[in-house]
Order: C-alpha cells, then structure tokens, then sequence
C-alpha cells in the first residue's frame, strides 16, 4: 500500500466511532421523521373520512300541518 492510502486508512479508522454514531444519528432521525409523517398522513386521512361519515342531513323537510291546523280552528269553534 502507498503511503497515501496508509494515512487515508489510519484518518478513517481514528474517526470511526465520530462517523458510525454520525450515521446512527441520522438514521434515526430520518425513523423519527418517517414517523411523524405516517401519523400525520394516518389522522388526516381519519378526520376525513370521520368528515365524510358525519356530515349533517342538509336535504328539506317539508312538514303537513293541515291536521294540526284543523285541531286547532276546531278548539276555536267549541269555545
């Protein structure tokens, strides 16, 4: 080996522990990250669908009040 791989070697293995916890820091990092993004994706597509199933019935009502009406216009007369 040259001289110049030696010291390249000797460069490497003195900051190796430096790069292997470097890299386990990113590695977790980009775990912790993936997390937070999957959570994220997990509860919008939650609340969407909790949207979706609750919507309120926003569709007319009619109502027949001609029977109450009547009731009433016959209370009137007895009195």
């Amino acid at each position: 080996m040259s001289q110049e791989k030696v010291n390249r070697y000797k460069e490497e293995k003195a900051k190796r522990k430096e790069n292997l916890a470097k890299e386990k820091r990113n590695q977790t990092l980009v775990k912790a990250v993936g997390c937070v993004v999957a959570l994220a994706l997990v509860c919008w597509i939650g609340y969407s669908v909790h949207d979706m199933v609750n919507k309120p019935d926003t569709t007319p009502i009619q109502v027949d009040t001609s029977a109450m009406d009547a009731y009433l216009n016959s209370l009137d007369e007895v009195e």
